[in-house]
């Protein structure tokens, strides 16, 4: 007859596992869970991080919707994800395609196109504000020289959404490398045997290489997407901090959330604002993981 389990042996793997996946655990209850219920639950309150929250119920999502710059912000936001989103897209997989090519000297070429996704943000930014400066930049100076009068770029209302896209895609070199890596995983027969059937380029770029790069492309766009949803860092060096720059025009949303809990003390507001980002954010991601699956093709799964 068969004995049945020991358990304390049970019990002392149970134990020894735990240990192992403690250091992981800890590091989730403590900078992920809490956090994450902690700003739930002050998003409730009228809180300043020195008084104790008061319970004001939805009393900050109900301001939100009544507050100019609120609303200026989201829609900068949205703004900016729904023309940098394609652009970087296309122009990151577009440099893979070209790079991907048996040419001399493409290991240059490469090492090239993805320097500038390790320069730090800062140094970009400067970079950039120093190239675009509407008086002194280059990119003025080579207009002015073919009689075509340049823009303000970062420093009008018109141009600056414009302007931080172009550095957005300033830095698609590690998307770039990212989908690079995936059209060197696509088994070169699938080619041979299109070119056989007398496919053309067209042909193998949309029926071979776009459905075996699809799981990359939606890999790269959920980063994309998060980084659009979460931009702060570009417009807050190039603008100095002020309201929006020229007007509100680059007043972006994780720009708005940090002044109200960092400059103006409302924890419980930008709690109700970062909760607010979290649920459209997980929305969209349903949107996309759901339609995945009529576009995205793993091999796997035949």
């Amino acid at each position: 007859m068969r004995k049945g389990p020991n358990r304390p042996r049970i019990q002392r793997r149970t134990r020894n596992g735990l240990l192992f996946v403690s250091p992981w655990l800890i590091g989730f209850l403590a900078f992920f869970a809490y956090p994450f219920f902690a700003t739930i639950y002050y998003s409730f309150t009228n809180f300043n991080g020195v008084q104790s929250p008061k319970w004001v119920g939805f009393a900050n999502y109900t301001a939100l919707f009544h507050d100019p710059l609120f609303g200026t912000s989201l829609f900068n936001t949205l703004f900016y994800t729904v023309f940098e989103l394609p652009l970087s897209t296309a122009a990151a997989l577009g440099l893979a395609l070209l790079l991907n090519q048996n040419v001399r000297g493409r290991g240059i070429y490469r090492t090239i196109f993805y320097i500038p996704s390790i320069v730090p943000l800062v140094a970009s930014c400067l970079i950039f504000v120093w190239i675009f400066n509407p008086a002194t930049g280059i990119v003025n100076d080579l207009l002015n020289d073919v009689h075509i009068q340049g823009p303000g770029w970062f420093f009008s209302i018109a141009w600056s959404k414009p302007s931080l896209i172009l550095l957005g895609l300033w830095g698609v070199g590690q998307p770039m490398v990212i989908y690079l890596a995936g059209l060197q995983s696509i088994p070169a027969q699938l080619y041979e045997v299109a070119a056989l059937d007398g496919a053309g380029a067209w042909h193998r770029f949309r029926h071979i290489t776009i459905p075996m790069l699809s799981p990359v492309i939606l890999f790269n766009v959920i980063l994309q997407l998060v980084a659009c949803f979460s931009y702060f860092t570009q417009a807050q060096v190039i603008e100095g901090g002020d309201i929006g720059g020229p007007g509100t025009s680059t007043w972006f949303y994780v720009q708005y959330l940090y002044e109200q809990a960092f400059q103006f003390l409302k924890l419980g507001y930008s709690s109700a604002m970062a909760f607010f980002l979290f649920v459209i954010s997980a929305i969209v991601m349903v949107l996309l993981f759901r339609s995945s699956s009529r576009w995205v093709y793993y091999a796997s799964e035949g």
